[in-house]
Order: structure tokens, then C-alpha cells, then sequence
């Protein structure tokens, strides 16, 4: 079963705190989205047909130049004002019975959650996401920040990416008479909102994704550990 990997990388990565978008910023030596191509390249034994790269417009020359040669069919295409945007812009070159979406900002991610995922996709899971237990105390708080409940984090999870899903799934979530992106801060969400069932597969602390200043310290200490 062939897959296909769609990559957002379209952010301005505005509380990252540099002068260009996220996927672009240099973590030892190469770019977050360098990086996080690689992490997929690395799988070898993913069946992968294509990977879809979606970016700002003006950044597809020089994105296409930059991922030449990488062992793998790359398509790049220009995103849009939200993440749903750019997936959806995504979805229009897939070609895979299975597809990926993963976040440029998770460079590190290792080889076995890419495998979990597809792995329980083969098994028929028509939506698959890697999390991760929340380690936190975590409590409601109302519109003064005043605490309403504590949460019960055992049946919690911090979802990571890549997300998989089968081709038809993914399409039905980001189907037209769907109710459209709304408040979903991930596909999985959507898919959630279609009726789909969603399978949740151990993640790894080393997916973490790049959003802040204290992020990209971590990703780039990490980078060194890994020179």
C-alpha cells in the first residue's frame, strides 16, 4: 500500500521569533524542513510514493531547489492564509492509498512512530495519530482564570504528527458539505467531526514541535547531539 506525505509548511512561525517563516530557519546546518524530509526518507520500509510540500508562494523556487535530488518525488505547491488551507492545497497532489500529514516543525521524529502509524493503517484503521500521556496537572478555569475542576489526565493525550490516514478518509474530512475547519487544530479533528473513528499509537518525547524561542534552542542542542 502506497503512501503518500503531505507537509504544512506554510506558517509565518510568527512566535518563533525570526525574520522568515519557520519551515526555513536553520537548526544545525539545514532547515527545519530539510530536517523533517529527512526523518521521512529515513523510513524504508514505508512504501512511500510521493511527498507534497506546501509553502509559501513565493518560497516554491527556491524549496523545489533546495529538496532536488532527495531520493523520493517532491511536489511543491503554494499553501493558503490557514493550516486547512495548505492541507487541502495538499490534498489536490496526493497519490498514495494512505496518506501522512506531518508538521514541518517536527523535525526529530523517529523512524518507529512513522511505523506505528502506517502499521495501523494496514490494519484497517481508517485514521491513525501518535500521542503522547500528559505528565501535568491539568484543570479547567473559567473566563477570570479562576479554577473550575481538575482534569483527569489518565484519559488524556497529546497528540503528535505524523497523522495518517486512508486516502478516502482524508478526503471525506476536508469534504466540502463538511462543516469545515472551525475550532479543529488538526486533521484528526476534522476526521473526528466526519464520523471517523481515530486510532490513537504511542508517540515519542523526541517528535516535539518547534513553536517557540525555548523550541528552537531544544531542536538545535538536539542537532548537535546528533552531528
Amino acid at each position: 500500500m502506497t503512501t503518500s506525505v503531505i507537509i504544512p509548511a506554510a506558517g509565518s512561525g510568527v512566535r518563533l521569533g525570526e525574520n522568515r517563516p519557520k519551515a526555513f530557519v536553520d537548526v544545525g546546518g539545514a532547515s527545519i524542513l530539510a530536517r523533517t524530509v529527512a526523518s521521512i526518507l529515513a523510513v524504508d520500509d514505508l512504501e512511500l510514493d510521493r511527498i507534497v510540500v506546501v509553502v509559501p508562494a513565493e518560497m516554491i523556487g527556491p524549496v523545489r531547489e533546495e529538496l532536488a535530488g532527495v531520493g523520493c518525488e517532491v511536489v511543491v505547491v503554494a499553501g493558503g492564509a490557514e493550516r486547512s488551507d495548505s492541507v487541502r492545497a495538499g490534498l489536490q497532489h496526493v497519490t498514495g492509498e494512505f496518506v501522512l500529514v506531518h508538521d514541518a516543525a517536527r523535525p526529530f521524529t523517529p523512524v518507529p512512530v512513522f511505523r506505528r502509524v502506517v502499521a495501523a493503517l494496514r490494519a484497517g484503521n481508517p485514521v491513525v495519530v501518535p500521542g503522547l500521556p500528559v505528565v501535568d496537572t491539568l484543570k479547567r478555569v473559567d473566563a477570570q482564570d479562576r479554577v473550575d475542576e481538575t482534569v483527569d489526565r489518565a484519559v488524556l493525550r497529546a497528540i503528535q504528527t505524523p497523522q495518517g490516514f486512508h486516502a478516502d478518509a482524508l478526503v471525506a474530512a476536508y469534504a466540502p458539505d463538511s462543516d469545515g475547519p472551525g475550532t479543529a487544530t488538526d486533521d484528526a479533528g476534522l476526521a473526528e467531526r466526519a464520523g471517523l473513528p481515530v486510532l490513537v499509537v504511542d508517540g515519542d518525547p523526541d517528535a516535539f514541535k518547534i513553536t517557540t524561542p525555548w523550541d528552537l534552542r531544544l531542536a538545535r542542542d538536539f542537532a548537535k547531539g546528533r552531528a
